[in-house]
């Protein structure tokens, strides 16, 4: 294969690479967003610097179903988003991530550094319940409740517009083949041509029980504050460096000789 036509390949492996190019668009992504009060030296030790936690210890407990994902398929996931502060923004820091599909994984983790890695999470409803599960090795980890559809948002869905245009930070870390961190990064995204369907919000509940390779309890659930449950179209697109660890270590060792 010549070198031009390498250089053209989409992701690893040549032969038959795991996802295509993007921009990747999203048909009825479903969400359920539990957000709840936790310990503020957690929140702390949990947001990589120079993330900034914001006033309140709050965490966003994520479940996304995703049914049509150009490039991905279907396949659902769950995890941890810490609403932080970056050179004076509101951000959301993406902690943890949970799914059950293999080319969302690599890319998500090769491309924009989201913290991806395989389990087996559930959103459905069940009766009058919106319920979202997470297993790992076996075991369920997580396990959060809504009351289905009791509350439907006034408006026309500008405040959830808002929730997803926010600008998403990953930590992407990489190590090079001698094993040092060759890639140590903070990606920002922004999701684009945004298309709320429907919104709902209403009283929640979230359970998360301990497990050393899924640690979604690290964060313990001290308050439930309320619960979200939204339909929407959305793109992924590519992101941006906005720091640069490798570059950051260089520039001190500079200052310190």
């Amino acid at each position: 294969m010549r070198q031009e036509d390498i250089l053209r390949l989409p992701s690893m492996p040549m032969a038959g690479p795991s996802y295509p190019a993007g921009p990747y668009r999203f048909i009825n992504r479903e969400f359920l967003v539990i957000t709840y009060e936790t310990d503020p030296d957690l929140i702390r030790m949990g947001l990589p610097e120079p993330l900034e936690p914001i006033e309140q210890p709050i965490v966003h407990y994520e479940w996304i179903k995703m049914p049509d994902s150009s490039g991905f398929g279907s396949y659902t996931e769950t995890g941890l988003v810490i609403p932080a502060r970056f050179k004076g923004e509101d951000v959301n820091f993406v902690s943890q991530m949970y799914l059950d599909d293999d080319p969302p994984i690599a890319a998500g983790r090769e491309i924009w550094g989201f913290p991806k890695k395989y389990a087996h999470p559930k959103l459905e409803v069940v009766k009058d319940t919106l319920t979202g599960t997470l297993e790992y090795a076996g075991q369920q980890v997580a396990m959060g409740t809504m009351a289905y559809k009791h509350g439907a948002m006034a408006g026309n869905g500008e405040a959830t517009h808002a929730t997803l245009s926010k600008t998403q930070i990953n930590l992407k870390l990489i190590p090079g083949v001698d094993g040092s961190a060759e890639v140590c990064q903070l990606v920002a995204i922004n999701l684009t041509d945004i298309t709320v369907k429907g919104s709902w919000f209403g009283p929640g509940r979230l359970h998360l029980v301990p497990h050393v390779n899924a640690p979604v309890a690290d964060f313990p659930v001290r308050r439930v504050i309320g619960a979200h449950h939204f339909l929407a179209d959305l793109t992924l697109p590519y992101g941006r460096v906005v720091h640069d660890y490798n570059k950051q270590s260089d520039t001190l060792a500079e200052a310190a000789e």
